[in-house]
């Protein structure tokens, strides 16, 4: 049940990051920046308040880690390999040598 859990929250984490990611815009991401104007003269673009998209960015980058460390070291009901119960194959028996072919006589003209 744990790890169904995790498993449901992790992946609605993951939508919602992805969502997210691709809503916002980048730094000095307007039109003159586009077309090489003057956008802004600083090394990594004007830094201003977090929006709300970063906060949410970076909440559901937590909760994904999170999620996926706990999904790592959450133990496994069933714990065993698929390949536990499989029996192995018999030997195969060893290639027999095939008669050797006599090549057919040549004519003489």
């Amino acid at each position: 049940m744990l790890i169904f859990l995790l498993t449901t929250i992790h992946v609605i984490v993951c939508v919602v990051l992805i969502i997210v990611v691709l809503l916002q815009h980048g730094k000095s991401a307007d039109i003159a920046a586009t077309f090489g104007g003057v956008g802004s003269q600083t090394a990594f673009g004007p830094r201003g308040t977090a929006t709300l998209l970063s906060r949410v960015t970076t909440w559901c980058a937590v909760i994904f880690m999170l999620t996926a460390i706990a999904l790592t070291l959450a133990p496994r009901s069933r714990s065993t390999s698929i390949l536990q119960n499989e029996r192995t194959a018999p030997a195969a028996p060893a290639p027999s040598t095939p008669a050797p072919v006599n090549p057919p006589a040549q004519q003489k003209k």
